[in-house]
């Protein structure tokens, strides 16, 4: 059975698929490099890639015999001489060093109509060098976790005036105010006037002052 191996159908049946697939790599072989939708393009690239280890294999091989037997067998699957022929003599040989990856994919934009992604193949050699990776920059745990340490520590609150407040961030080294509202009164209740009257009425109507020179005069007395 096989179930879920089957990866590209491509809306095709089988043998049109496969013909498919031969035409395209044949073109491929033969010109290096074709632009085609990206599906087709990523369904060609494993066909073509096991044609071109056999090629390899047979450039490689010094028995007469089993590089008669790949050269047939890439007939077999693509039935174009002439491509099969450019393979195996010219292009054979720059694969000989490149463990795989020949071929690679290039996304262009949307086709007009109906705006299928399209692509290109092409084949690389060994001396292909490819795309340099940018390597970013690692931190080591260590200082984030210093970094993490020393912002969770501050210095405390210094109070230089009622009005305001300034506190002293030790990896930024800036000054940050903030700022702090007095309250006002805002009714009769809450003035200063108000106020005395409350505190007169609770101490009898009479201050602590008062009350200290009524002491001494009975003292004396």
């Amino acid at each position: 059975m096989r179930h879920r191996k089957h990866k590209y159908s491509l809306g095709r049946v089988k043998e049109h698929r496969e013909s498919l697939m031969t035409n395209l790599a044949a073109a491929l072989f033969r010109h290096g490099k074709i632009e085609t939708t990206l599906t087709k393009a990523k369904a060609l690239r494993p066909f073509s890639e096991k044609l071109i280890t056999m090629a390899k294999k047979a450039h490689l091989s010094s028995d007469m015999a089993e590089k008669l037997h790949y050269r047939r067998t890439v007939i077999a699957r693509v039935r174009d001489e002439d491509a099969v022929t450019k393979l195996f003599n010219e292009r054979a040989h720059e694969f000989v060093k490149r463990n795989g990856g020949y071929t690679r994919i290039y996304k262009l934009s949307q086709r007009i109509g109906d705006a299928a992604d399209m692509a290109i193949i092409e084949l690389i050699s060994a001396d292909d060098v490819g795309y340099s990776k940018s390597k970013k920059r690692r931190t080591s745990k260590s200082k984030k976790s210093q970094s993490s340490i020393s912002r969770g520590k501050r210095k405390p609150v210094e109070k230089t005036s009622d009005t305001a407040n300034h506190v002293v961030d030790n990896d930024a080294d800036v000054v940050l105010e903030v700022e702090t509202t007095v309250q006002q009164p805002t009714s009769q209740t809450d003035s200063p006037a108000t106020a005395k009257k409350e505190t007169s009425k609770r101490t009898g109507g009479k201050s602590a002052t008062a009350r200290k020179s009524k002491k001494s005069e009975v003292e004396e007395k």
